[in-house]
């Protein structure tokens, strides 16, 4: 199958080479074998030219925040497709920097001898950065795919406001992209010929030894314990919870003592699994077929998949909101400021920056778990042990850096920062959006009127305890002192 063009942008006015050597896709957002547009478009495109084909995967060490936790996260996903590139007969580049500054160079050289340079589209962190980077230095044709959504970023033409509102047109234009869908696996029966990586570019960008203490990177973030990378553990967890968490994913997601959510943010943010696979997973264990949409775009939370209720939910949090934040990063900006937010959300925050806090905590006393309130607490001590918090007790925890905080912009600043550096699934649009939700954005204005919050809508560690069963939760996140 031809991957739709409306994933594909062309990144740079460098022709192609038919005439040099391979192929050559750079991995750097969809980190897979499986439901990849990319790795997909790159075999097609290495046929279609009668050339070989050259998977680059590299992991820099200067990115912001980079820790063991998140290396080793990355290196787990490397393995895999090491493994699966080999059996193929794909020739695969690995790289990981030694020191910072070490790789470059490397892309640039490989590309010498491509006739066509392939790579993801991922709109925020500093991936685009680099992407523009590249496209600047290269000699050859540089195409990006997005392989982040069900919905292509190219779809829309601006950022939506609401959940309601990117629901709506989801629901207008799902229809004519829900079958364009990834192969399962690109590599099944590949004929592409293998490739012999010239030995001085081996011996010029030798990939780090001795492991993650030899590597300038933040060695005080742990890996988390009995969590692995890569997209064969991220193949068996949508397994896991299609089918068994699933069907109490309505009732039970917003309980964190049930563990009911699907744990499956991390392995989206590195594209070890893709939303395809996900999608189809939950198809699959409801019988699913395209014709079984509605017809309609009301902007509905339930009815229009035809789904059961279980599925439905779960499908508006990974399809709905999670592409949301997609769409903010690619057509906004300022997604991690202040200035993404609404203007309403703005007015009434400037109004009360300069209110009494009952309670101020600055970022080292909120890194470590340590405020009067033992719900935030917890919450905090997850991050830093499991590299996430429940989805519903992350609303509550930035809610509360906000009451806790000199100012709206002292907040986000803290809110960014915690976030990205603990956890799996930060320096994610979902994640950016997420965290700005908490300031108004894609929200209304609630009242009453609250010191600090204005009209931005409040929660309590309270009301919380009152809704919700969380013994078992405080006992398991408890501080250590």
């Amino acid at each position: 199958m031809t991957v739709p063009a409306a994933r594909i942008t062309l990144r740079t006015s460098a022709p192609a080479r038919p005439e040099r050597e391979y192929v050559l896709y750079w991995m750097t957002a969809a980190r897979r074998t499986r439901f990849n547009f990319a790795l997909e478009h790159a075999i097609a495109a290495a046929i279609r030219l009668d050339r070989g084909l050259v998977v680059l995967e590299a992991l820099r060490c200067d990115y912001r925040y980079a820790s063991d936790r998140l290396h080793r996260f990355v290196l787990d996903g490397m393995a895999d497709n090491a493994a699966r590139m080999r059996a193929a007969g794909v020739t695969y580049y690995s790289y990981v920097e030694p020191r910072a500054g070490a790789g470059k160079g490397l892309l640039r050289r490989l590309a010498r001898n491509a006739c066509l340079v392939v790579t993801d589209d991922f709109p925020c962190f500093f991936l685009p950065r680099m992407t523009d980077a590249a496209a600047a230095a290269l000699d050859v044709r540089l195409e990006a795919v997005d392989g982040n959504g069900l919905l292509p970023l190219s779809d829309a033409d601006h950022a939506f406001p609401t959940a309601y509102a990117f629901r709506r047109h989801l629901q207008r234009r799902l229809p004519i992209h829900v079958e364009q869908l990834p192969e399962p696996d690109p590599l099944a029966g590949n004929t592409v010929r293998p490739v012999s990586i010239p030995p001085e570019i081996a011996a010029r960008w030798p990939s780090a030894a001795g492991g993650l203490a030899s590597l300038p990177i933040d060695h005080d973030v742990a890996p988390v314990d009995g969590r692995r990378g890569g997209e064969l553990a991220g193949a068996e967890l949508i397994a896991e919870f299609v089918g068994g968490k699933l069907a109490r994913y309505a009732d039970a997601r917003n309980e964190p003592d049930q563990e009911s959510t699907s744990g499956l943010s991390p392995y989206l943010h590195f594209g070890h699994v893709s939303p395809h696979h996900v999608f189809l997973a939950v198809a699959a264990r409801e019988s699913w077929s395209p014709r079984d949409l509605a017809p309609t775009s009301a902007g509905r939370r339930e009815g229009w998949w035809g789904m059961s209720a279980p599925a439905e939910a779960f499908l508006d949090q990974v399809v709905t909101w999670r592409e949301l934040g997609y769409n903010g990063c690619a057509h906004g900006s300022s997604y991690d400021t202040l200035g993404c937010l609404p203007e309403w959300a703005k007015r009434t925050l400037a109004e009360h920056a300069g209110d009494a806090r009952a309670f101020t905590y600055g970022l080292s006393e909120l890194a470590e778990a340590r405020t009067h309130d033992p719900l935030w607490n917890a919450a905090q001590v997850q991050l830093l042990r499991e590299g996430r918090i429940h989805n519903y007790l992350r609303m509550l925890w930035g809610k509360k850096i906000l009451e806790w905080t000199r100012s709206p912009e002292d907040a986000l600043e803290i809110m960014v920062a915690l976030n990205d550096r603990f956890a799996l699934d930060g320096r994610d649009p979902n994640s950016y959006s997420g965290i700005t939700w908490v300031l108004g954005r894609y929200d209304r204005a609630w009242g009453p009127e609250r010191p600090v919050f204005g009209t931005v809508r409040y929660m309590s560690s309270e009301n919380t305890a009152r809704k919700m069963r969380l013994a078992g939760y405080l006992r398991r996140f408890a501080r250590r002192e």
